[in-house]
Parts: structure tokens; C-alpha cells; sequence
């Protein structure tokens, strides 16, 4: 993903600033009707302006309706953890042993234990092998075991996903590679030569806590079952082609993770069992850690490429630090509504998760337009990524005085930005824009909910609806122009809802 999000399709006019004079500014800008109507969405669209620094409403549609927000409920994760645990908090990830040292050899158990880092990879283990070896290791005469109950453990983060979407994988107090592996397949005569790796830049060890055959049959392209030490994949043959690769998620963190730092340290001489899972966390000696980046950047980095595990992790780990321990995955996304109430002045938060995967999961765009006007100047503008609005020949108006940064979200049938835009005479608003068709999101069936017919279609609509609202506030609401409706204390416009459904997206 680039750095920079550009709209997928131009606006039917550019809706440059023009002058200062009233009648110009409402000849060139469309009223909401109008952007809605010439977009062709189907659905409920859901919006919300506010002004920061006065804390008026500017605009308002379907303010209250609570709709799935998809990933830029991120926005506020990143807030949370960010307020719980502060920006230079670092997550380690340690070697433990017990029972002391003697000739090299461990005399209890080697633990791997797992502090909540959803940026470890195998290149990381690596380096902790390399150190362990250099601290004179060769061997354990007890166990290799691994720790992962910092945090608690879900099989997947939505349930209702397809089983082999590398964006829904588990969690838990250890991840590696973001609970992926990479699968990759070449044809060998009237066969196909597999591989299923850890991979990173420098390590790339064979797996064996997930594996992989091919199969003849026209479909499904996937199956799984879930074994008790491993995950078991089959792909149907006819879909392979020449070759390839993608990434698939692991579902049990901790057994991956054991399984790679068992095939890295061996690389190095150290003579380890195979991984066990501890079942809790002895007293003993940290032979060695790695530590993570600062906070701040992982979630840069969250925001930018909206990447699911880290916005778990860093969401269970805020929980855990503001109530000592979390039983799961919705118990923290519950404590994370409760501080949004508390902290961001938010009336009816209902996640279910961190990442906004789970479609259960609602927000107003009321509470995300008003918790974000309220935060604004704390930091996260600078996390989100720049939005630039497309001239009439779709190339990004990379020096556009409207400046947007945002979070986007997709579902199936459902679209999300939210974040703030200054004007060009640096008036700063923060908005929330929800599109959703429920009924025909309801239809999908699991086997197609990563690319359901229509997807893209409906997508590309609810795009337009952004860019057409987001020139309109830009232009309408800049420092220059005061209208009437800036008066009012919080406006609702009349329900926007679209016509008849017709289309929708992979979830991310």
C-alpha cells in the first residue's frame, strides 16, 4: 500500500477554491442530494463535520445510526493504546531460562516468552538465536517451551471470515510474521513442488506447524482443519496455474512461533525439543530480549498498511494495562468502549474487536466526528495517512489547498473514512463518512465474503460519496465563508438514504 491513499475514480468536476464572493461558492458546490444521487450508492450513507476549535456542528446525516466502521475504528485504537500505554512504550520479547546455567547447557527449561510484540519476526528470533549462542548456549536439559499468555488467545479474530484470509489470523501474547505463513507453489512436471515458510528478509525456515497438498478437484480452492498440532491446508490443483504465492494465516501463534525459533537456533548448534506451550510463566533468567520500535511508530505503520494483528495486540495490551489482566478479545474491545465514553466523550461505542473486522461491531458517526474533534492536536494527525483529491483527469491533486488525513475502512457493502480536513484558508474540521448496505451484506455467504460480486462496484460508489463531501466541505465550510447552518448547534440533515441495492469488497 503507498504512503499516500489517492481516490480510486476523479470527481465529475474539480471543485477547486475559487473567490470570495457567496454566489460563486454556490453555483460550483453540489448539495448533498445532488453527491449522493450522482454517485449511484445503494445503502445508508452516514455523516458528520464538526468544527475543532468552536466545536460546532457543520453537517449531519444519519448521525446517530450505528454502522459497522470497518478499520477506521483504527483511528481510535491507535488513541487508546497511545493513552494507556504511552508513545515510547516498547514491547519485549524474551529467552528465559531456569534452573540456572551450567557448561552451556540450561539446566531446567528454555522459555520463550512472548510480551505482546505484533512486529516480531523470523528475522528477530534469529538474532535472539544468534545472541543465545554467543551467550555460550548449546543446549537444554530440560524443555523448549513457549509463553503466549500476556495476552489471551482467540483462534481468529472473526469468526465468520474465509478460513485461509491472511488478515484474519489468531492471537495471542506472541505473533510472528503477523501469524502468517507464506505459501508458495511452482510447477514440477504434472505436479506442483510446495513450500510453507516463516518468511522474513533473512530467515526463511520451512514450517511444520502448517502444511500444505494439493489436491485434484475444481473446488474449493481451500480447505482446513484444525489438528492439535497443526494447521492442515489443501488447495485444489486446478487453481494453481504455473505458480505462485500468498500468505496464510496461522491459528496457533505460540506452536508457530516455537516451531521457527526450534529451526533457527538449531541452524546455530543450539540442540533444541520440540516447542512445548507453557501453561505459565516460571521465575527465572532472561538470557536474552528484543525489544520492539517505540509504540508511535508501530502504529504509524498500523494506520498505513491497516494491518489487523497489530491493531489487536496493541488494543489487548492497552487492556491489560488499564485493568491488570483481559479474559478475551471482546472483554477489551467492551474496556476500550468504556474509555472512549470516558476519554473521547463518545455516547454509544459498540466494537467488538480493535480492528473493525467484526461486522457486529458499530459506531455513530456522531461519537467518531466528536471523539476525533476532541483529540484533535494530541498527536494521531500526524499517524494518519495524507488523502488526496483527484483533478479531472484522475491524477491526485498533490497540491490541493484542501488537505485531508484520514483512516479508511472496507467491508463487504461497507466503506469508512474518517479524520480531518483543513481548509485552504486552514480552518480544521474533523469528519466521519459511513456508507453501508446491510441487506446485501447480509446475503454473502462465507465462501465469498474475500471477493463477493459487486465489491468493487459499490466500493467505487461510496468513494465518490467521500470525494464529493469532502470538496463540499472544503469549499463551503473555509474560514472565508460563513453559512448559516455553521449557527446551528447540531444539525441533522434530512436521512439520506440511497436507492435500491445493487452491488461490495475484501475485508481489511
Amino acid at each position: 500500500m503507498a504512503a499516500a491513499s489517492a481516490w480510486a475514480e476523479p470527481p465529475t468536476t474539480s471543485l477547486r477554491p475559487v473567490g470570495r464572493d457567496a454566489d460563486l461558492y454556490k453555483q460550483a458546490i453540489p448539495n448533498v442530494s445532488e453527491i449522493i444521487a450522482d454517485s449511484g450508492i445503494t445503502g445508508t450513507v452516514a455523516f458528520a463535520v464538526i468544527d475543532v476549535d468552536s466545536g460546532i456542528w457543520l453537517e449531519a446525516s444519519n448521525a446517530t445510526d450505528g454502522i459497522p466502521p470497518a478499520s477506521s475504528i483504527k483511528a481510535i485504537t491507535a488513541l487508546y493504546a497511545l493513552d494507556q500505554l504511552g508513545p515510547d512504550h516498547v514491547f519485549e520479547t524474551r529467552l528465559l531460562a531456569t534452573g540456572g546455567v551450567v557448561d552451556g547447557e540450561v539446566q531446567g527449561d528454555l522459555i520463550l516468552v512472548g510480551g505482546g510484540d505484533p512486529t516480531l519476526d523470523s528475522d528477530n528470533l534469529g538474532k535472539m538465536a544468534e545472541e543465545l549462542k554467543e551467550a555460550g548456549i548449546i543446549g537444554v536439559k530440560g524443555k523448549f517451551k513457549v509463553y503466549e499468555g500476556s495476552l489471551p488467545s482467540t483462534f481468529a479474530i472473526d469468526p465468520e471470515q474465509p478460513d485461509h484470509v491472511g488478515y484474519n489470523p489468531g492471537v495471542s501474547g506472541i505473533a510472528l510474521n503477523y501469524n502468517r505463513v507464506h505459501f508458495e507453489w511452482k510447477r514440477s512436471g504434472s505436479g506442483y513442488d510446495v513450500t510453507m515458510e516463516g518468511r522474513a528478509a533473512r530467515y526463511a525456515p520451512a514450517v511444520r506447524a502448517a502444511t500444505m497438498e494439493v489436491v485434484d478437484r475444481s473446488g474449493p480452492v481451500y480447505t482446513y482443519e484444525n489438528r492439535p498440532d497443526r494447521d492442515v491446508w489443501t488447495v485444489a490443483k486446478s487453481a494453481l496455474g504455473t505458480g505462485g504465492a500468498r500468505w496464510l494465516p496461522i491459528r496457533r501463534p505460540g506452536v508457530y512461533a516455537g516451531d521457527i525459533f526450534t529451526t533457527i537456533a538449531r541452524s546455530h548448534g543450539i540442540k533444541l525439543g520440540d516447542a512445548d506451550l507453557a501453561e505459565a510463566l516460571p521465575e527465572g533468567e532472561t538470557l536474552v530480549t528484543h525489544r520492539s520500535a517505540e509504540l508511535r511508530p508501530i502504529l504509524k505503520d498500523m494506520l498505513e498498511y491497516s494491518t489487523n494483528l497489530t491493531a489487536e495486540m496493541v488494543g489487548l495490551a492497552a487492556s491489560a494495562k488499564r485493568l491488570g489482566t483481559v479474559p478475551s478479545l471482546r472483554a477489551s474491545a467492551a474496556e476500550m468502549n468504556k474509555w472512549a465514553i470516558e476519554e473521547l466523550g463518545m455516547e454509544n461505542p459498540a466494537m467488538i474487536d480493535h480492528s473493525g473486522l467484526g461486522d457486529d461491531s458499530k459506531m455513530t458517526v456522531h461519537d467518531m466526528a466528536g471523539g476525533l474533534a476532541r483529540i484533535h492536536g494530541t498527536g494521531l494527525r500526524p499517524l494518519l495517512k495524507p488523502v488526496y483529491l483527484r483533478d479531472d483527469s484522475g491524477r491526485p491533486e498533490r497540491d490541493n489547498p484542501i488537505e485531508i488525513d484520514a483512516k479508511t475502512g472496507t467491508l463487504n457493502f461497507v466503506s469508512a473514512l474518517a479524520g480531518f480536513l483543513t481548509t485552504p484558508e486552514d480552518r480544521v474540521l474533523a469528519f466521519a463518512i459511513l456508507t453501508a448496505n446491510t441487506d446485501e451484506r447480509a446475503k454473502i455467504t462465507r465462501a465469498e465474503r474475500e471477493r463477493p460480486p459487486g465489491a468493487r462496484t459499490w466500493n467505487g460508489r461510496a468513494k465518490r460519496v467521500q470525494r464529493g463531501l469532502l470538496e463540499r466541505w472544503g469549499l463551503l465550510y473555509n474560514a472565508a465563508v460563513k453559512p448559516e447552518a455553521e449557527t446551528a448547534p447540531a444539525p441533522e440533515v434530512t436521512s439520506e438514504e440511497a436507492p435500491e441495492p445493487e452491488a461490495v469488497l475484501e475485508e481489511s
